[in-house]
C-alpha cells in the first residue's frame, strides 16, 4: 500500500512539474510575441521608374518587369496588414508609404501616389479599413505603373540622391521599426546626378562596371584594392532595414550579379545599416515568404 502510494505521489509531482514548466514556457513565448507585436512599423517602398519597366525595351516573356514589381508590393501590404491584425487595437500607429525620386512628370501617378502614404492608428483602425488596405494597393500600383509605361517618359532613378538627402527625413521615425523597400535592378542613373570622386561614383550601369574591368576572374581583388563603389554618404542610417528587389544584371558579364551586389553592400554597411538584404528579381510567388520573413521578422 506505501509503495502504491508513493507512486502515485512521484507521479502527481511529475505532472505538476511538467505542467508548470509547460505553463511557464507558453508564458514566456506569449510575453515574446505580445512585446514583438507591440512594435510600431514604418514601411517605405521606393520604386525605380527608369526604363526597366519599359515593355519595348526590356521585354520578358516569363513575366513582364512590372508584374514582378506589383507582385512584391502585393507581398509587402499583406505582411503590413498581418502585422497590424496580429496587434492590440491601442497599440496600432503604423505607417506604409510609397516614394519616388524624382518624381515623375505626370500628375496623375503624383496624385494615386498620396493615397498610398496611409498612417493607421487605433482612431481609425477598422476593420473595413484594415481589409481594404491590400485592395487599395493592388489597384493603384497597378495604375502606376501603368501610366508611366503608357507615357513611355523614363526619366530615370536618382536613388543615390534620395538617400544623400531625403530618406532620414522621409522613411526614419524615431520609436518605429523603419523598413525600406527599394525596387530596381541593381543599377543606379540618374542624368542630373553624375558624380566620380576616384573610382567611386553616385551611378552604376553595366557600361561602367566594363569600363572599370570589373568583368574578369580577379574583379574581387580590383574591386577592394582600387576602391570602387558608391560614393560613401555621411549618414547614419543603423534605424533603417532595407531590402532590395529585382536585381536583374545584364548577362553579357558573368561576374554582375557579385559586382552589383558587392556595390550595394559596401555602400549600406557604411551608412551603418546593419540588417539589409539584396535579392534578384524573380517570380513573387517565389519572393512572397522571402519578403513577408523579412518584414514580419522579430528582432
Amino acid at each position: 500500500m506505501k509503495n502504491t502510494l508513493l507512486k502515485i505521489s512521484i507521479s502527481l509531482l511529475l505532472v505538476l512539474f511538467f505542467s508548470c514548466k509547460e505553463e511557464t514556457k507558453n508564458e514566456e513565448k506569449e510575453t515574446a510575441v505580445k512585446n514583438s507585436v507591440s512594435e510600431n512599423y514604418n514601411i517605405s517602398i521606393l520604386v525605380d521608374l527608369s526604363d526597366r519597366i519599359s515593355l519595348k525595351k526590356n521585354p520578358n516573356p516569363t513575366m513582364e518587369i512590372y508584374q514582378r514589381d506589383l507582385g512584391y508590393i502585393k507581398s509587402v501590404s499583406e505582411a503590413f496588414t498581418q502585422h497590424l491584425k496580429s496587434k492590440r487595437m491601442r497599440q496600432i500607429n503604423d505607417k506604409m508609404q510609397l516614394f519616388f525620386n524624382p518624381e515623375p512628370e505626370n500628375s496623375e501617378i503624383n496624385s494615386i501616389s498620396k493615397d498610398l502614404r496611409i498612417n493607421v492608428t487605433k482612431d481609425n483602425a477598422s476593420k473595413k479599413f484594415l481589409n481594404s488596405i491590400n485592395d487599395t494597393y493592388s489597384l493603384k500600383t497597378a495604375s502606376i505603373y501603368e501610366s508611366a509605361i503608357k507615357d513611355d517618359k523614363y526619366i530615370g532613378s536618382d536613388i543615390w540622391n534620395f538617400f544623400d538627402s531625403k530618406v532620414q527625413d522621409q522613411c526614419i521615425e524615431k520609436d518605429f521599426r523603419n523598413i525600406l523597400v527599394i525596387l530596381t535592378d541593381g543599377y543606379m542613373f540618374y542624368e542630373g546626378t553624375q558624380i566620380k570622386n576616384g573610382n567611386l561614383s553616385s551611378y552604376l550601369t553595366p557600361q561602367l562596371i566594363k569600363q572599370n574591368g570589373l568583368n574578369t576572374n580577379d574583379w574581387e581583388k580590383k574591386f577592394e584594392k582600387e576602391n570602387f563603389g558608391f560614393i560613401k554618404i555621411d549618414h547614419d542610417l543603423s534605424n533603417l532595414e532595407v531590402i532590395v528587389l529585382g536585381i536583374n544584371p545584364s548577362k553579357n558579364n558573368p561576374f554582375e550579379e557579385k559586382v552589383i551586389k558587392a556595390y550595394w553592400t559596401k555602400w549600406f554597411s557604411e551608412m551603418k545599416i546593419k540588417h539589409f538584404e539584396i535579392k534578384n528579381a524573380d517570380l513573387p510567388s517565389n519572393m512572397d515568404k522571402i519578403i513577408k520573413d523579412f518584414i514580419l521578422e522579430k528582432e
